[in-house]
């Protein structure tokens, strides 16, 4: 039943229940973060399951009880020594978030260990997203040297309002299922041996309601969203032109050499 994936290789699929697919992440040993196979198939797999006709809903998760570490870090450092490659991924990029926002099935996102990057921007803009208590949720971008741009200006202020959202991109604090839910982050919080039963519980609850009336509600509200394009837009820009700075180039390095990264305090402006 899912052959029309086939030609996926870093995602694999299942459905687990009459007319949900299971969108799983799966890079073992790396804490399933996202190569360059995988941040164009994580952008792309919402099209394919926007003309499905076997699927009402889909349901996000990572394989092995960890969502994503985010963006190999492999892929990074290709970012911010090539153009091509930088220009490649701000594409993928921008049709992450506009295809989940424009994918009419609802998404449901499950949410277990750490959620970064890539993997964190497709969760945010899920339509539901149900969190294990002890997950580790991190936006990263400024620790790593680039503005929070992804999904992280077209929605956290409208999830959690702008002094919650300015604290926690600006700071990297790391927040835990129990508080992403606390401050309206996500939409449930569950046991964390729970949470893929809990996002499948809800996936089979949506399959069960008029497919019609869901998926315009989507719609509609995600108009909320395109309102925000121009922000998510200039947002990305800054990122990825901060991929070609030094201030990435020490974040990267200070991530591969396991390290506190030392940035220049004086002002580049």
């Amino acid at each position: 039943m899912t052959e029309r994936y086939a030609h996926y290789k870093a995602l694999k699929f299942a459905r687990p229940r009459p007319r949900v697919l299971e969108v799983i992440m799966s890079n073992p040993g790396k804490l399933n973060a996202l190569d360059a196979t995988g941040h164009r198939e994580i952008a792309e797999v919402w099209r394919d399951i926007d003309r499905d006709p076997e699927t009402s809903v889909a349901v996000l998760r990572g394989e092995g009880g960890v969502f994503s570490a985010g963006g190999d870090l492999s892929m990074i450092k290709d970012m911010h020594e090539s153009w091509d490659v930088r220009t490649r991924v701000w594409r993928e990029a921008s049709d992450l978030v506009y295809n989940v926002i424009n994918c009419m099935k609802p998404v449901v996102a499950a949410i277990e260990g750490p959620c970064v990057g890539a993997g964190l921007a497709a969760a945010m803009l899920s339509d539901v997203t149900v969190a294990g208590r002890k997950a580790r949720i991190i936006d990263g971008h400024a620790r790593l040297g680039v503005a929070a741009g992804d999904h992280a200006a077209i929605i956290w202020p409208l999830l959690v309002g702008m002094a919650k959202a300015k604290y926690y991109l600006l700071l990297n604090d790391p927040l835990t299922g129990e508080e992403a839910e606390r401050i309206g982050l996500v939409s449930l919080v569950a046991d964390d041996d729970k949470v893929v039963e809990t996002a499948l519980n809800v996936a089979e609850r949506l399959v069960a309601m008029p497919p019609g009336a869901v998926r315009w509600t989507k719609h509609a509200l995600n108009n909320w969203l395109r309102m925000a394009g121009p922000t998510f837009d200039a947002s990305l820009a800054m990122e990825f032109m901060g991929f070609s700075g030094p201030e990435a180039k020490e974040g990267m390095t200070a991530l591969m050499e396991k390290r506190r990264p030392k940035f220049d305090p004086k002002d580049p402006f």
